[in-house]
């Protein structure tokens, strides 16, 4: 991303926590228009409590959140989805009482019913398994056609960012390749720009541009994820690959 590129979703210098007690301390990064960035590091790092800051989850204590350059830190949820973040939560992702086609109206209900009907179609375009699922009911999908309806439900709203917490947990390790691989890689393709916290960590950066790394709330490194995948060192440390002498900081939240 050259200097001058105004990145889609960007935090500095952000200061978050429970309390007065800072768990992200002095994070930033930036999330470039069309790209997949992803955070990872050791079990405790603050992932989760970073994502929770930028969505207004959590209190931000310093620092800034920015919307294609606009100051949007501490804004609702419900305010970022009308400013263009779909954020897929790692629990109570669909509406299991509802059948697909329901979940995705209700991802639409800021449209009209046109506006709906055809954003449906756009949906199914990009999960052409849904089209035969629309009337199942959500407590029947498997895992990966779940986080699939998630994600279409979220992008209802046509999102420029989608923010995906953990999206393969519980998921087996195909099923994990199959979202990150076909369900979240494609989404750049799409122009969307995605910001992924991922348990899986080196499943996460080998379908992202850009890897995160963070230690006790620190950004650690932050550079592109295949130079991350190559390292070695970066492998054990922080993607759970650790010797026995540094298993205690091996792992991901």
């Amino acid at each position: 991303m050259s200097s001058a590129e105004t990145p889609a979703l960007e935090v500095r210098d952000l200061v978050a926590g429970y309390g007065d007690y800072p768990v992200v301390d002095g994070v930033s990064l930036a999330v470039p228009h069309g790209k997949v960035v992803a955070v990872a590091g050791p079990n405790g790092a603050g992932k989760s409590t970073l994502l929770k800051a930028m969505l207004g989850l959590v209190r931000v204590l310093s620092g800034r959140v920015l919307l294609e350059g606009e100051d949007v830190t501490g804004a609702a949820l419900e305010r970022l989805a009308r400013l263009g973040v779909g954020y897929v939560p790692q629990l109570d992702d669909v509406f299991d009482s509802m059948k697909v086609i329901e979940n995705l109206e209700m991802g639409g209900y800021l449209c009209d019913r046109a506006e709906r009907q055809r954003r449906i179609e756009q949906v199914l375009e990009i999960f052409p398994v849904l089209r035969g699922k629309l009337h199942r009911y959500a407590e029947t999908l498997s895992g990966g056609e779940r986080k699939m309806t998630a994600i279409a439900r979220v992008l209802m709203l046509d999102p420029k960012v989608l923010v995906l917490d953990e999206p393969t947990a519980s998921l087996s390790p195909e099923m994990s390749r199959v979202v990150l691989e076909e369900q979240v890689r494609p989404l750049s393709r799409l122009g969307k720009s995605v910001l992924l916290v991922e348990q899986k960590a080196v499943a996460a950066l080998e379908v992202a541009d850009w890897a995160c790394l963070l230690v006790r709330g620190k950004v650690e490194v932050s550079a592109p994820a295949a130079e991350v995948l190559a390292d070695p060192n970066m492998r054990e440390i922080f993607l759970g690959r650790a010797p026995a002498a540094t298993a205690e900081v091996a792992g991901s939240e």
